[in-house]
Order: C-alpha cells, then structure tokens, then sequence
C-alpha cells in the first residue's frame, strides 16, 4: 500500500500560448507510482486521478471527446460552466458528472474563484482524442504509433 497526503503531491501548472487555457493540476495516480507510458496493468494502474485547480476566467483544455476512455468529475469547490454535445450547464459544489467514449466536454471557470475538480479516468490503451472545434485528432498509444500527417500545436485552432 502506498499513501500520500494531497499537500505533499506537486502542482503543476499550465497555460497556452495566448492565455485562454490555463489552469493547475495534482497527479495523484502518478504520486501513487502509476507509469502512464506501460502496458503492465499493474503498473497503468486501473483508473487515473487528479485534482484539477482551474483558475477564474480560464479554461483548462479545449473541447473535446475521448476515443475509449470514460471521465467522471466531482466538483469540490468554485462554480462554472460545463460544455456538453447538448449545450452547457452550470456547475457548482456537490455537482458530479461523467462523460462516456465518443461525448464531447469542457470545463469553463467564468467565476471569480478557483474551481476545484477530482477527477477520475479509466485511460484505455490506445486512447485518442478528437477536437470539434478546431477539426483535429490527438492519437496516443505507449506501444505503436503510425501515422501520415502534419504534426499540430496542441492549441493550433483553438484560441
């Protein structure tokens, strides 16, 4: 067993180039020893968790869906919008919420606190992502990777 108090886990933080992403997250799976680049489920670890901090005005990624992994969010703290297939919803404390493989999210803080989000994914193998709103494709694998194509900025079409 393996225990570790929140405090002591780094946070890293993040911002993009123009300043419409940012925000601040602890690993806690990779504190707990989780190698995310391993095929070993004993050492992926089953399900992946972070405390994700994102700051007010701010958004911590584009919209996006995942290929084959589901996310499930817990909101600790802060209020916001979250961005759905259907639209958008408020979000505040107590709210939780999951998305399935294939349904598209964002995460928006237009509050004037930090919003503070636990959350939980089972990252599959294999896993990709895909960005409506700038038409393109993030594809992971920590065994292969084949691919024809011009590599992108992470945020190229987004701010």
């Amino acid at each position: 067993m393996k225990k570790l108090n929140i405090r002591d886990i780094p946070e890293e933080t993040w911002t993009s180039p123009k300043g419409n992403f940012g925000g601040a997250g602890k690993e806690i799976s990779l504190a707990l020893g989780r190698d995310p680049h391993s095929a070993d489920p004993k050492n992926r670890h089953p399900f992946d968790v972070e405390l994700c901090r994102i700051p007010a005005g701010k958004k911590p990624c584009p919209f996006h869906s995942h290929s084959a992994q589901w996310e499930f969010y817990h909101v600790l703290s802060g209020r916001g919008i979250l961005r759905h297939a259907d639209g958008t919803t408020r979000i505040e404390p107590g709210d939780v919420f999951i998305f399935p493989p294939d349904e598209p999210h964002q995460l928006i803080n237009d509050g004037d606190e930090d919003l503070v989000v636990s959350i939980v994914a089972d990252n599959p193998l294999g896993e990709s992502c895909h960005y409506p709103d700038s038409k393109k494709w993030l594809v992971r694998s920590p065994v292969r990777r084949l691919i024809r194509s011009e590599g992108l900025d992470y945020y190229a079409g987004e701010e």
